[in-house]
């Protein structure tokens, strides 16, 4: 199994009266920037990367990043930037741009150019994600939601050609226009970097990344319902003719590991809850607008039954396997468990959870590295009895 360190970069320093969801409905969109502190914004960003940095040191397959716009929940306009900011000083896992929102993306070109860069600065360690960007996200860069799919097509359509067609070429498509397609350098990985696309249950989504051989990532949601999406991805693949290997299903979650059960749960309640009912508290106008979702993911989202994160308790996001917590030997046998009923290759973890702070989240990286992940690396002849129902 692939283990993925994915750091969100949060704002923690939010109002004490943030819990008033009248006067906050969201830390995105209309919360006003008047509550960000460049003095404590300088050094989170070095703080973040330092703890990216020391998830290679310990032996991470990739560190992750990712794309958001005027939220206090992720301070990541430009995921270039930060891939770009680790390549030098890190060496061995694969940095994951989890992704450009190539429809928000006047000129799609560009991350076709930056992309290349970073393989190279990367030595061909760099995994290139495309992402939609969240419905909010479009009315922040004036881009209809109704357009979002067909803007994301044409652009992955755009950069993917870059890459393998020599230039120069034309392109005149629905949104884009370019005489002149000759880009350099061209990337490093040949035909060009793995391409890993997030996914929240989209039948159409769930075919495109099938019929592109990509790697297909879950975003939060309840087991039960990150099951029908990976089979989905299966049954399309199927469809076409192949079955997907593991590692082109990547499982996404919180983990959080302590000394032992009680002390994890003692410890991690406040930080998962700051998560999920602060950092991801959003309206459903604000992540589906009207255009935004096709009308099949739509009576999708709508058969799920699934609530909002605000609405979950701590208990039910425990429940419902939204979050693993515990001691080692309950997070080794959580995640074995999730494998055999999932069926994925990838767990790209966040590790650093809500308003964590700095030596109880450098803790969880280690002990994650130490604990857990040699166990699922070592050969079966290698490792100890698994207790009764823990994987083998």
């Amino acid at each position: 199994m692939q283990f993925n360190f994915f750091h969100l970069m949060p704002y923690p320093y939010l109002p004490d009266d943030f819990d008033d969801a009248e006067k906050y409905p969201s830390p995105s969109l209309t919360f006003s920037n008047r509550h960000f502190d460049p003095a404590k914004g300088v050094d989170l960003y070095h703080r973040y990367l330092d703890e990216l940095e020391y998830a290679d040191q310990l032996g991470y397959d990739g560190i992750v990043v990712n794309e958001h716009h005027q939220s206090a929940y992720g301070l990541m306009p430009s995921p270039n930037i930060m891939a770009a900011a680790l390549a030098r000083r890190t060496s061995r896992s694969k940095i994951l741009v989890l992704g450009n929102a190539i429809p928000l993306r006047g000129n799609p070109l560009r991350v076709a150019e930056e992309i290349a860069m970073l393989d190279h600065l990367t030595r061909g360690r760099l995994v290139s994600g495309f992402v939609r960007g969240i419905g909010w996200e479009h009315f922040a860069h004036s881009v209809s939601p109704a357009e979002s799919r067909s803007r994301f097509n044409e652009a992955h359509d755009l950069i993917k050609k870059a890459w393998t067609t020599e230039g120069p070429f034309e392109w005149i498509g629905e949104h884009y226009e370019y005489r002149y397609v000759n880009i350099w350098p061209r990337p490093l990985q040949s035909p060009h970097p793995p391409i890993a696309v997030p996914g929240a249950g989209s039948p159409e989504t769930m075919r495109w990344v099938a019929e592109n051989h990509y790697v297909y990532t879950s975003v939060y949601a309840p087991v039960r319902i990150v099951r029908t999406w990976f089979d989905g991805y299966r049954k399309a693949a199927a469809e076409l003719g192949y079955q997907p290997e593991p590692e082109k299903l990547a499982f996404a979650t919180p983990v959080f590991i302590g000394e032992s059960d009680a002390a994890a749960h003692r410890e991690a309640k406040q930080h998962v809850e700051w998560l999920f009912h602060r950092g991801l508290r959003q309206g459903v106008e604000l992540v589906s607008p009207p255009g935004y979702v096709s009308a099949n993911g739509l009576r999708g989202m709508l058969a799920s039954g699934m609530k909002g994160f605000s609405q979950l308790s701590y208990e039910e996001l425990i429940e419902q396997g939204m979050v693993i917590v515990g001691g080692p030997d309950t997070v080794r046998n959580r995640i074995g468990e999730l494998r055999d009923e999932l069926g994925f290759g990838q767990l790209t973890m966040m590790i650093p959870i809500g308003d964590m702070p700095a030596e109880l989240t450098r803790r969880n990286t280690e002990l994650f590295a130490t604990e857990v992940m040699p166990h699922f690396r070592a050969p079966a002849t290698d490792r100890a009895p698994s207790p009764a129902g823990a994987p083998a």
